[in-house]
């Protein structure tokens, strides 16, 4: 058990039979009343967010998270599968449980799974990833003002808003977290 003064945000714990990561932490402290520790957490199994909140001290059951390197295969149209890199194992992970993560992974790609239990979560996408440009909207010539942005699609369907002078076959790379453009990919 941990005590709530000292979560963090990244750490992983159960509550009412359900698996949260900590995003966000504070504690309230008043000198009339006792302290009050309040956590912004995102459900793992269902991904929403919610806001959960303990009295100071209060025991807390942390949740070990196991994480499996695994080849993500194909699409069957309801479902992705992966493949134990090690056991040639092939699993099935939903489609709506990874409508974002899908926009960042190709067939052959190497994603971490996370598991609890035994029970499969979802994937754990890189901070960044390397995709290739399919399509994009050329460049106008004296469209040039501050910062100027052109629509552009990458190989897995994701449409991100990209510097005008990126062109069609080009490499860029992609934040995961919000799904935009970083940079140029340097390979």
């Amino acid at each position: 058990m941990i005590s709530s003064n000292d979560l963090k945000p990244g750490m992983t714990i159960q509550q009412d039979g359900d698996i949260f990561v900590v995003l966000e932490q504070s504690q309230n402290k008043t000198a009339r009343s006792a302290m009050v520790v309040k956590a912004k957490v995102r459900n793992l199994r269902t991904g929403s967010n919610v806001e959960l909140s303990w009295g100071g001290g209060d025991k807390i059951q942390p949740a070990r998270i196991d994480k499996k390197e695994m080849q993500y295969l194909y699409d069957t149209d309801d479902a992705l599968v992966f493949m134990d890199n090690e056991t040639y194992e092939q699993i099935e992970i939903p489609k709506d449980h990874l409508e974002w993560e899908i926009n960042f992974m190709k067939p052959n790609d190497n994603v971490m799974i996370s598991m609890f239990e035994g029970e499969i979560l979802g994937v754990i996408l890189p901070d960044k990833v390397t995709l290739q440009v399919v399509e994009c909207e050329p460049a106008v010539k004296g469209d040039t003002a501050t910062s100027a942005q052109k629509n552009a699609v990458v190989e897995t369907g994701l449409q991100v808003k990209v510097p005008l002078f990126i062109s069609q076959d080009e490499m860029i790379v992609i934040n995961t977290a919000d799904g935009k453009y970083s940079g140029r990919s340097k390979d």
